[in-house]
């Protein structure tokens, strides 16, 4: 399989801590990116091998059959967590790093990589170069909501 990768980098004021919040803990709704969440009914907190569904919009009900399903593959408190969401023709994998920097603030790095399950292997040759903008797009447009994540969860 052909995977496509592209990473960036931002820095903001606040605390790895309260990004960490921001970004890592999946809340039931998310305005910032208008998706709900239904985590797994395995009891505990957040760790690897939790299972969630994702759905466009605020959730009213049960996720629709056939919904996005995701798994957190990674997981470091306040430092690095790593989710998997499978799509019925691709996998696309989010890795988010957290690191303090000089001024108090932190830096995020996030990783995403898309990987097709289907399509033949001319197809995905030709799509390449779209597909490579689009994973960039991706990360750039994640990369632009940090602000307004962390706004949400501070206020």
């Amino acid at each position: 399989m052909t995977t496509t990768t592209a990473t960036g980098t931002r820095e903001v004021p606040q605390a790895p801590a309260e990004v960490w919040r921001a970004l890592a803990v999946l809340e039931p709704y998310c305005s910032v990116c208008d998706v709900s969440y239904v985590l797994d009914g395995g009891a505990g907190a957040p760790g690897i091998g939790t299972t969630f569904v994702c759905s466009p919009g605020r959730l009213e009900g049960s996720p629709a059959a056939g919904a996005p399903q995701g798994e957190i593959v990674e997981w470091e408190p306040t430092r690095l967590v790593a989710t998997r969401l499978r799509l019925t023709p691709e996998t696309w994998t989010t890795r988010i790093e957290l690191a303090a920097s000089e001024d108090g603030g932190t830096r995020v790095t996030m990783t995403i990589t898309h990987e097709p399950t289907g399509g033949g292997r001319v197809v995905r040759r030709l799509q390449r170069g779209a597909m490579r903008r689009l994973v960039q797009r991706t990360v750039d447009a994640e990369l632009a909501k940090v602000p307004a994540h962390v706004a949400r969860v501070a206020g």
